[in-house]
């Protein structure tokens, strides 16, 4: 009687756990065939509309992954660009699946039940840009400043700390519209612009003449600008193990340059990346449990691409933000930075 008892009991969890695989969100995007996801409008490098009118940028493309593991297409992401505040209204209000926006992960967000913080896909932090003509080389010459800010980002807590733990003075102009808020900033009604370091090298493209203008040194927060979506346990999964796909390529050399070479001669890979693209592999087990196409992986390589590709494509050397990726936190783990692939096995 005991072991049938434990029989009942395990068929009864295995049973759940496959149930709790399946999402209400994720059956949605299914449904629908498409996967609303929320960009900022306007940030070269990250996410800006080009001639046709289509969203391209480092932010943009983990939209396309999303869609590429769910639906098996990355052109079936439905990007939308959308500010700051109201992107997070919207997920709260069901209006949209997820956002890839520079959001930041902090306590109290992640603590809002209409929101779930997935995966980190860019370690940033705050900083501020200045007018060339000011004359200033350090954030510790700003006493008196005004600073244009973004209505209910982290900027103004971190604004607030680093002003009153140094005894300064400052005035904040909280502009949520980011055109407005760049053209007071642009035109001289503010001293300084403060965001995220990222933001601030895109935004500044936005000037006229942006040699006018000067990022300083000092980075004065943590911003770890993380995925969000809506709270759906299969969504989440979906979105961190597509991300964790990218970054395992990236181990390996794997791209969407060669993936078809790869997936050509399994047989000759090492076992991580059989796992990864086989069709009896762990993503195909993955597949299953997690109610996704079985080559979701391979898409989500062939169709968009590692990490370093996407950085590379949006903001290496080859792009006006000439950023060395093994010279931030973004690098790989393996080279001394924070993007750490999770063992897909």
């Amino acid at each position: 009687m005991r072991l049938l008892t434990l029989a009942t009991a395990l068929a009864a969890t295995t049973i759940a756990a496959g149930t709790a695989a399946a999402g209400p969100v994720l059956d949605e995007i299914k449904a629908d065939d498409s996967l609303i996801c929320l960009v900022n409008p306007n940030s070269p490098g990250f996410s800006v509309p080009d001639s046709q009118g289509v969203f391209q940028g480092f932010n943009t493309d983990f939209c396309r992954m999303a869609a590429a593991a769910i639906l098996g297409d990355a052109e079936k992401a439905d990007i939308r660009g959308i500010g700051f505040s109201d992107s997070m209204k919207t997920l709260v209000a069901r209006g949209a699946h997820m956002a890839s926006r520079s959001i930041t992960a902090t306590g109290t967000r992640d603590a809002d039940a209409g929101m779930a913080f997935v995966a980190t896909t860019f370690y940033d932090g705050q900083g501020f840009m200045v007018p060339a003509s000011l004359g200033v080389s350090s954030a510790a010459e700003l006493n008196g400043a005004t600073v244009c800010a973004e209505d209910g980002s982290t900027t103004l807590l971190n604004i607030a700390d680093w002003f009153s733990d140094r005894e300064m003075s400052y005035r904040v102009e909280n502009i949520a519209d980011k055109t407005a808020r760049l053209e007071a900033f642009f035109s001289g009604k503010c001293d300084v612009y403060a965001s995220d370091v990222s933001a601030l090298n895109s935004d500044r493209l936005l000037a006229d003449d942006p040699d006018a203008f000067t990022i300083l040194p000092e980075v004065i927060s943590a911003e770890p600008l993380t995925l969000v979506t809506q709270p759906d346990q299969a969504l989440e999964s979906a979105v961190f193990w597509a991300l964790q796909v990218m970054l395992n390529a990236d181990r390996f050399g794997i791209t969407s340059e060669n993936i078809e070479s790869v997936r050509a001669d399994l047989d000759a890979q090492p076992q991580s990346v059989q796992r990864l693209f086989a069709d009896d592999g762990a993503t195909a087990d993955m597949a299953t449990k997690l109610g996704l196409p079985q080559d979701w992986a391979y898409q989500v390589i062939r169709q968009v691409g590692s990490y370093s590709e996407v950085f590379e494509r949006h903001l290496g050397a080859g792009t006006p933000f000439n950023i060395t990726r093994a010279e931030t936190q973004n690098a790989s783990a393996d080279h001394g930075g924070l993007m750490y692939a999770y063992p897909i096995r």
